[in-house]
């Protein structure tokens, strides 16, 4: 079966039911008079926060006029069709229509920047582009310069530039009907990019048949009914949100896109929509339990009785986090997933409900997936030993696009391997232990950051921390740890030395650094920004006690 299936399906069972919501608690601006013409929204009064809404129908007939519009340019098979745009209702309309017009789907991140935009257009070989007010200034920048291959702009929204169409609006032109295009599961379907924490990212290219195995992936871990609602607040571009989302997909049952990480609004929207499923990322479930802890928010004035599973993923979740929300949030059911974007996102790895007594651990091989961890000889390890984390299933990456060399490194008949080092126990709970190439090699000692930061993160003081390697003489590198302190406490380098004095001589951090810790949008840390600040000269050197 295809995810585009699946759209058609719930438009025939669920036509007139809400399928998807926006809520954009920035925006209180009354805009009913721009979008009517679509009629697609349901405008709240001006003094509420901005909320849009598309029932199953609408958002299937949306798609199949995008799909139809497409066709009339002239797209052929595995066109590839760059989306630019922040989290929005239009987001899934054109995904799905780019997929029923036989087209491969291309999110872009909404971070890059103009040179980033064209480097990837270029890359994935994008013959066309869609792009929403975000990005106007970004694409007027590059506007001359555009890869030869990409001839049409189409635009999102209201007050068209010069050099694009609008094509929600004259998609109104085309037919509603769906297209009709033969796709198979094997077709390609969409060229997603790597988070570029190492650099530009490279193209990782999926098929139809792994869109649709997420869907039963994320199912089954995590039970969709029909009555659910979803809370969807990570940018749609990156797979870990919309593989999420493809529960919902499955089981057609409503989503909200919330564009905004205030813990107010969270809690807000949670509330009024009824939300019954949220994912978070680690640090906006710490900015919730800290405003509670400090009496900014009243957890009492919050309907939360029908949130029944809170998830995280996108990096590993220190114990302490849990122990805390469920002390709020007690009966509460709770994941962890792990993925990767060559893995199609969450789920090839994850937790699993009722086993938070492994917290810590990203946990079992998730549904119809397996996994192994290899040593340098490529043999299996015994448990307690580290080596790296391999996995095999039906959302395995292709290829990277275009770059056979990089492929090769990673894809070995079957299996990804993932470049995260881990370690199993006796249950075979998997816990990750760092990236491969994020090992500090201090003395001849192999020292893993993401140990450090998770010992850090029970420092009632410490918000956030980030362990990076930098070079010292003697040693080779050293453990630096930097911290960002939680809002209105204050915290010396003796204390954070005293703190770690628990931990074996050759992991504590031999330098501290208080500052903020910087993250992407998925919220994964960002050490090569981190390293170029502090490694290359920025930093005045100290006296360093071996």
């Amino acid at each position: 079966m295809l995810i585009t299936e699946l759209l058609e399906r719930n438009a025939k069972l669920y036509r007139d039911e809400v399928a998807l919501v926006e809520i954009n608690p920035s925006d209180k601006r009354d805009r009913a008079s721009t979008w009517r013409e679509a009629s697609l929204v349901e405008i709240a009064s001006p003094d509420t926060p901005y909320r849009r809404e598309t029932t199953w129908g609408k958002f299937n007939e949306d798609s199949n006029r995008i799909a139809n519009l497409l066709l009339s340019r002239g797209v052929k098979r595995e066109t590839k069709v760059g989306i630019l745009l922040m989290n929005c209702i239009e987001w899934l309309p054109v995904y799905f229509g780019v997929l029923k017009a036989g087209c491969i789907a291309v999110p872009f991140n909404y971070r890059y920047t103009s040179e980033e935009i064209n480097y990837c257009l270029d890359l994935a070989d994008c013959e066309i582009l869609i792009f929403g007010p975000d990005f106007i200034t970004r694409i007027d920048k590059i506007i001359n310069d555009l890869p030869e291959k990409c001839k049409t702009l189409f635009f999102v929204g209201p007050d068209t530039p010069a050099y694009a169409e609008n094509c929600w609006a004259l998609k109104n032109y085309c037919s509603s009907v769906t297209p009709p295009v033969a796709i198979d599961e094997h077709d390609y379907a969409a060229i997603y990019f790597s988070s570029g924490t190492t650099g530009f990212p490279k193209a990782i290219l999926h098929d139809h048949k792994a869109l649709y195995c997420s869907c039963l992936t994320e199912q089954n871990h995590h039970k969709q009914q029909h009555d659910d609602i979803f809370l969807c607040i990570p940018p749609l571009y990156h797979t870990g949100a919309k593989m999420h989302w493809f529960g919902s997909l499955l089981s057609g049952s409503k989503a909200v896109l919330l564009r905004g990480v205030k813990p107010e609004w969270i809690l807000r929207t949670v509330t009024e929509e009824k939300c019954t499923i949220v994912w978070l990322l680690v640090p906006w479930a710490q900015d919730i339990l800290d405003c509670i802890e400090s009496g900014k928010i009243n957890l009492d004035e919050h309907l939360v009785e029908q949130w029944r599973l809170m998830h995280i993923g996108a990096q590993p979740v220190p114990p302490s986090l849990v122990n805390r929300w469920q002390k709020y949030f007690p009966g509460q059911e709770y994941d962890t997933n792990y993925g990767l974007s060559e893995s199609l996102g969450p789920g090839c790895v994850h937790l699993g409900i009722g086993n938070t007594d492994k917290v810590g651990a990203i946990g079992i091989p998730g549904y119809l997936w397996s996994a192994k961890i290899v040593n340098e000889n490529d043999e299996e390890v015994k448990v307690g030993e580290v080596g790296e984390l391999c996995v095999k299933g039906p959302g395995v990456m292709k290829c990277y696009y275009k770059n056979p060399e990089a492929t090769a490194e990673v894809l070995k008949g079957e299996w990804l391997y993932t470049g995260d080092m881990a370690e199993i126990d006796e249950d075979g709970f998997i816990t990750l232990v760092d990236r491969k190439k994020d090992v500090v090699i201090s003395g001849g000692e192999n020292i893993y950051p993401v140990q450090i930061e998770a010992f850090l993160r029970k420092h009632d003081k410490i918000k956030d921390v980030a362990v990076i390697g930098l070079p010292d003489a003697r040693l080779g590198e050293i453990a630096a740890a930097i911290i960002e302190i939680k809002e209105g406490f204050t915290c010396t380098e003796e204390e954070i030395n005293e703190f770690c004095s628990d931990l074996p001589k050759y992991k504590r951090p031999r330098k501290i650094i208080f500052a903020d810790v910087p993250r992407n949008a998925t919220g994964k840390i960002e050490k090569p920004k981190l390293r170029e600040i502090y490694c290359n000269g920025r930093l005045v050197e100290a006296q360093i006690k071996s």
